[in-house]
């Protein structure tokens, strides 16, 4: 009987381990992130300063969402107060719509978990 709960515990934890996250189960690449960033890189950028469509993503981890000081969001991004990290960004690019309804991006989502662990891997270093 201890076998078979020694088993089921062994079990357990190899479907806890495997139900994460694709993107987030992986390192992703910054060099092939930066090339996934390009497609970003008409409304973001990843210096603070440059004013374009969107916030500038200097400082995002760690940032709550709707808070950089000169940029309007939309209501619907000041009121998610999302703490932007690996996993809340890969939700969030994933279908930006789906993750908060309402707000201003017209970015569809990136669908595939390897172009967003890139990309996230890439904006952990490229935003510092």
């Amino acid at each position: 009987m201890r076998s078979l709960n020694t088993v089921s515990g062994i079990l357990v934890m190899i479907v806890f381990c495997a139900a994460g996250t694709p993107a987030l189960a992986q390192a992703g690449d910054a060099t092939k992130g930066k090339t996934v960033f390009a497609r970003c890189a008409l409304c973001h950028d990843v210096k603070s300063g440059p004013k374009k469509i969107g916030p500038s993503l200097a400082g995002l981890f760690g940032r709550t969402s709707g808070t950089v000081a000169g940029f309007t969001y939309s209501p619907a991004m000041q009121k998610a107060k999302i703490k932007w990290d690996a996993k809340s960004l890969d939700a969030f690019l994933t279908k930006p719509s789906g993750s908060v309804p309402g707000n201003r991006m017209a970015f569809a989502g990136l669908p595939n978990a390897v172009d967003r662990a890139n990309l996230i891997t890439y904006l952990s270093s490229a935003t510092k």
